[in-house]
């Protein structure tokens, strides 16, 4: 069998405000177009479906139709499970006869222990869970991780094995060793969170959601799919898409996935970006976070990118101070020339009008309140 593997498509997310609805249904049908030209037999989404546990119904909708299309329209068999963004209870609603289509939804740890069984390889669906789902499940208060729970998670679904079978595992959750990125949401503090590989290791293939970055774990049989989209400037550089899944061989195969806009990470002095040329050197349809390498104040300054870009997610400006160029003072010089000495060995500029005006201001009460 051949079996698509996708995760972490936060329906009703908004980047920096932007509405990523269009964006979403468009890497989606990108999806669906993989899934019919790589001849699937299933699809398997590792949770996150939404972005929020109390999804809007613009959201929820959204997700029926993509559910829907795949089980029902294209009779594909859907194996799905709830990440730490997706509430149970209302991601689960009516869980109890989409099995009779191939609509396989587990949401709760106590569903995770009955294997789907297609041809010749059993499927465990594994929802996210905390600690305590585990203590309550196995009435074990001694499981008190993330770490301890999945030791004993692991052993009780290995119990259900067919040894005539292989045996792949669809999960939730932050594998120890992975690297994050900005976008994920971090469910716990410290290594809490973290789950030991080594106790994957009798499954045939992990295929995992959460992280956002497909490449955030290296490990044999071990795979984040990570998100469709891009979600912050850390996954800039990230390829997104979805792993094709030979059950046969048990190797995978990543295909990328064509976004409707692009997101990239401008470092430029706000001259560059507002020239007539930059909608050549840049893409002006890109969500698009900006870096200005300018020191002076520019009035009006999203407005203006925003002419340019108008997707920009957010500006920043680049840390242009190095201290490791300050000199000795020089004891004769008065605050004002002693700060403005100080401010060109570290910038490389002299103080402007207004900066020495804000000085003097602040050098004046200072004085006052002295007195």
């Amino acid at each position: 069998m051949r079996i698509l593997h996708t995760a972490d498509w936060h329906i009703g997310k908004k980047l920096a405000g932007f509405d990523l609805q269009a964006d979403q249904d468009f890497v989606f049908e990108q999806l669906v177009a993989c899934a019919k030209r790589e001849q699937v037999d299933a699809i398997a989404i590792a949770g996150d479906l939404y972005d929020r546990a109390l999804a809007n119904e613009d959201a929820v909708a959204q997700v029926n139709r993509m559910l829907y299309r795949l089980n029902r329209e294209l009779h594909y068999p859907v194996l799905a499970i709830a990440g730490n963004h997706d509430s149970a209870v209302r991601l689960g609603t009516g869980r109890q006869w989409f099995d009779a289509t191939g609509l396989h939804l587990n949401t709760e740890l106590a569903e995770a222990f009955t294997p789907v069984t297609m041809g010749d390889v059993q499927f465990f669906l594994l929802p996210y869970f905390e600690p305590v789902a585990a203590r309550q499940y196995f009435e074990d208060d001694s499981l008190i991780t993330i770490n301890q729970a999945m030791h004993r998670v692991s052993a009780a679904l290995q119990a259900a094995f067919d040894p005539t079978k292989k045996h792949v595992l669809f999960a939730h959750f932050f594998a120890a060793n992975s690297t994050r990125s900005d976008s994920e949401t971090q469910v716990a503090v410290g290594g809490l969170d973290a789950v030991d590989v080594a106790d994957l290791a009798a499954f045939d293939y992990v295929g995992l959601g959460h992280l956002h970055n497909r490449n955030a774990l290296s490990a044999p049989r071990v795979q984040y799919a990570g998100s469709l989209l891009k979600f912050s400037t850390s996954e800039v550089a990230q390829e997104k898409g979805v792993y094709i899944l030979d059950t046969d061989t048990m190797t995978r195969r990543f295909v990328a996935l064509k976004p409707l806009h692009e997101f990239q990470h401008l470092t430029a002095s706000f001259a560059d970006l507002t020239a007539p040329s930059a909608g050549d050197a840049y893409d002006r349809d890109a969500y698009t976070a900006v870096t200005l390498t300018d020191m002076a104040v520019i009035p009006n300054v999203m407005t203006a990118l925003r002419q340019v870009f108008p997707r920009v997610t957010g500006l920043d400006r680049q840390q242009a101070v190095a201290l490791d160029r300050a000199t000795a003072a020089d004891p004769s010089l008065g605050p004002l020339p002693l700060l403005g000495d100080f401010y060109q060995q570290v910038t490389g500029d002299l103080l402007d009008d207004a900066q020495l005006a804000v000085a003097k201001a602040a050098l004046d009460a200072a004085k006052q309140e002295g007195n």
